[in-house]
């Protein structure tokens, strides 16, 4: 059963990001106790020492391309990872310690588990903060960047499927060389914590989704779209004075630019909750 997130989750975040090593894996098992409140994390770190150790074993030397066939060989072939496509939107898809368990996932923390085998066998592979569908990079290879796809059994992918990857995940954008670019430890978290945010608030399940936007905060302290969001979650668990505070500075530190419509009218929204947490909140004094 899930439970709240503890008061100590956003400095075990903040230490993991800072960690000298297995950063990446750290800060995953940190989010995955929003779902796993009582995760220990040596044991999924042991884990991912021991592919890294198989892998180092199987990829040898040789050139970029070789070992890349071969650390898919050890992760989908013999350990037998994968996208799931049939439960694609359960929450335990985003949290490294079920995946490891599992063996499946979704894109980005498949491209975790990928990245952090491929580092402890010494080979430097980058996240790629692509639109709808996370991918890896290895730009090792004298002859260009190598683009793999984690989700579909560490397909090498062309431009020119990275293009059609887009239209399906992202139709109507244009492609620009750009979304191929390496991301940071820090994107790779905010993007592991949406998802499950949008999952959380899907399910109804408030204190997962603030605990989720707590964390957020934590790596964007400026966004006032979680500030706004922290607020509303508040006011959904029945926390009037958090959500009254989190909405009141959302709206004076938004309210200070050119708004469009669409912006507007979602002030105007916030504006009616506040005024009507107002209310309750005099009720109770």
């Amino acid at each position: 059963m899930r439970c709240a997130v503890s008061h100590d989750l956003t400095d075990d975040l903040r230490t993991a990001l800072a960690a000298p090593d297995s950063a990446l894996a750290r800060a995953a098992l940190v989010i995955a106790r929003i779902e796993y409140p009582r995760l220990d994390p040596e044991p999924c770190l042991a884990r991912l020492d021991e592919l890294g150790r198989q892998a180092a074993s199987r990829m040898g030397g040789g050139a970029t391309a070789t070992r890349i066939a071969r650390l898919n060989e050890l992760l989908f072939e013999q350990e037998a990872f994968g996208g799931n496509h049939e439960r694609y939107d359960d929450p335990g898809n985003s949290c490294l310690n079920n995946v490891l368990d599992r063996r499946t996932g979704i894109p980005i923390t498949l491209s975790v588990v990928y990245m952090e085998v491929a580092r402890r066998a010494g080979l430097h592979v980058d996240g790629v903060n692509f639109p709808g569908h996370f991918l890896v990079r290895c730009a090792e290879d004298p002859a260009g960047e190598i683009i793999i796809d984690p989700f579909h059994a560490g397909a090498v992918l062309s431009e020119q499927d990275c293009r059609r990857l887009l239209q399906t995940e992202a139709g109507g954008s244009a492609f620009d060389r750009a979304l191929l670019a390496p991301t940071t430890l820090p994107q790779i978290a905010t993007r592991m914590l949406t998802n499950l945010k949008r999952l959380y608030v899907e399910m109804r399940s408030f204190p997962q989704a603030r605990a989720a936007t707590e964390l957020l905060l934590t790596l964007n302290p400026a966004s006032l779209a979680e500030l706004r969001d922290r607020g509303l979650l508040a006011y959904h668990l029945n926390d009037l004075p958090t959500a009254l505070r989190d909405l009141q500075t959302y709206l004076s530190l938004a309210g200070r630019g050119v708004a469009d419509e669409e912006t507007r009218d979602e002030q105007a929204r916030i504006w009616e909750h506040i005024k009507a947490l107002r209310r309750r909140t005099a009720t109770l004094n």
